[in-house]
């Protein structure tokens, strides 16, 4: 079986700032002490998908620093969009540039961001998608099973296990019953009473001959961009040619929702987002009542606060205070209602250009 990955390393730094910044965002941030997102990502896939296999999508600004952490892949398997067109196109990119290389691949696409922990069931999971890619018509997708009625997440209704007559898989496949955009409040509820919806996590897997022959069908624009790329003399300038021309549209809207034959195999490992400040209190060190903290506080009185520094040599105190987000950096210092952790990337719009 011959395994690619794409992973996709774009975004912004908005959430996490003022450790994150345009260069850097939450990809390219070591926020557990473990290496970057981007780097635990690269090395889940040890014994999965080979290093010379592995492709990753990136944007010019964070090129240069993406380049830096992934330093263990070829040069050569780190592009930088040359224009921003949402998931669609870049997924298209990573198609063309691996059936470029094998036209029979299977292929997994990945997001850059995400925290997991339990590899070996990460790896089984993975490993019972690509078994069923390579020898199947399916598109195949990974959900994680709801823990609570999220409204910001897309989800995906799963129908009947699906019926495999050659495939070896521990995590047996349920047929895609169809696409949920995020959800309003009720009804994410009736989403998780329902019992048969899980979280949309970005996670795809396909043989190449598949994707493209799904994608001629449904999304002729990316269909053609991707034949072009796979026949491409010059690959760099058929890029830089023809990517910034192409519709910005996601993955699920271009493809996913209008494919014939889609699958879902529910996660059986843990699976953080880690889409704020909040998520990545849960991961650090308590001290005092219950305050999430990366380095030893002073406290009096102090309680449900959330402090990361990323100065050594710096002392952060903090009296009679609760329910704050204290992030102290080189060059900024960012007081927020840890309440109002979602609103943080609203700083950017009052923000000098430096300090983004």
């Amino acid at each position: 079986m011959s395994n690619y990955a794409l992973i996709l390393a774009g975004g912004s730094g908005t959430r996490f700032w003022p450790l994150s910044r345009n260069r850097q965002p939450k990809q390219l941030l070591d926020l557990f002490g473990d290496g970057t997102l981007l780097e635990q990502t690269i090395t889940r896939l040890e014994g999965l998908v080979p290093h010379e296999n592995i492709f990753i999508l990136t944007n010019a600004i964070q090129e240069e620093k993406t380049r830096e952490v992934a330093s263990m892949l070829p040069a050569e398997n780190i592009f930088a969009e040359p224009a921003k067109r949402d998931t669609a196109p870049a997924v298209a990119l990573g198609i063309g540039l691996i059936a470029a290389r094998d036209p029979e691949a299977t292929m997994m696409v990945l997001p850059a961001d995400q925290l997991i922990q339990d590899t070996a069931a990460y790896q089984q999971v993975m490993r019972d998608a690509a078994e069923v890619a390579s020898k199947t018509d399916a598109l195949v997708t990974v959900g994680i099973k709801p823990t609570w009625a999220c409204p910001s997440y897309g989800y995906i209704e799963r129908g009947e296990q699906a019926t495999l007559t050659d495939c070896e898989v521990v995590n047996a496949p349920s047929q895609v019953t169809r696409f949920r955009e995020k959800p309003k409040p009720e009804l994410a509820e009736e989403f998780l009473a329902a019992g048969n919806f899980v979280w949309n996590a970005g996670m795809f897997v396909w043989s190449i001959p598949t994707v493209i022959s799904q994608l001629e069908k449904h999304s002729p624009e990316l269909g053609n961009f991707v034949h072009e790329l796979s026949s491409a003399s010059d690959l760099p300038a058929t890029v830089s040619r023809q990517f910034p021309e192409l519709t910005p549209i996601s993955i699920d809207y271009a493809l996913m929702e209008k494919a014939e034959y889609v699958l879902n195999i529910e996660a059986t490992f843990d699976w953080d987002d880690v889409g704020s400040w909040i998520s990545v209190a849960k991961y650090l060190d308590q001290q005092g009542p219950e305050n999430a903290t990366n380095s030893e506080l002073a406290l009096i009185e102090s309680e449900n606060n959330i402090v990361f520094n990323d100065q050594k040599g710096v002392k952060i105190a903090l009296l009679g205070v609760k329910d704050l987000i204290v992030v102290q950096t080189g060059d900024a210092l960012l007081v927020a209602n840890r309440h109002q952790a979602d609103a943080i990337k609203q700083l950017s719009t009052h923000l000098p250009e430096d300090l983004l």
